[in-house]
């Protein structure tokens, strides 16, 4: 299986979010399952793609050019995939992932979170977000989810779009659903 992460490149973030990573990303490694991720070499994209490569998974990294302009992709990328700009980075994240699972993370995750849910909705894909809601990181943003369902804002429910592991045990759950 081939696992989107989305997941923040910040450095100055809690110690408990790269055990975490650091678990989900040997996890992925040692059952032979490939790493999509953003390419980058620091916060927790570092942190994830380490854990892969040491626990012998393989890593595909969708590297923007201003990445690469900075020094700054990932010396754990197997799989170089160069793309212009940030919109063509969530295309390719998407078409290279069977299943995206989002770690805390800033801006750009939600950004991501959103763009494979939006085209989930309207029917180009059926690929599931799954939020590994560490330490009550996604709290906030599964309320409002459940919100605007609530409001019916949501084609159905979200649930069918994004999913919530609380525990490791979950996300392994849903993950590998055996």
């Amino acid at each position: 299986m081939k696992i989107g992460v989305f997941c923040s490149a910040n450095e100055m973030i809690d110690r408990d979010f790269f055990a975490a990573t650091r678990e989900l990303g040997t996890w992925i490694g040692k059952h032979g399952h490939t790493l999509v991720f953003g390419g980058c070499d620091m916060g927790l994209m570092q942190c994830v793609a380490k854990a892969v490569h040491e626990a012998g998974g393989q890593t595909i990294g969708v590297v923007p050019t201003k990445v690469e302009e900075h020094g700054r992709v990932s010396e754990y990328v197997d799989v170089h995939i160069p793309t212009a700009n940030l919109s063509d980075r969530k295309d390719l994240l998407l078409a290279h992932s069977d299943v995206c699972v989002a770690l805390p993370g800033g801006v750009g995750t939600l950004d991501e979170i959103f763009t494979v849910v939006a085209s989930h909705t309207i029917g180009y894909h059926s690929k599931r977000v799954i939020l590994y809601n560490v330490k009550d990181f996604w709290k906030m943003l599964i309320g409002l989810l459940n919100d605007i369902e609530i409001q019916g804002m949501l084609r159905g429910r979200r649930e069918d779009y994004i999913q919530v592991a609380d525990t490791f045990e979950e996300l392994v759950s849903l993950l590998d659903p055996r």
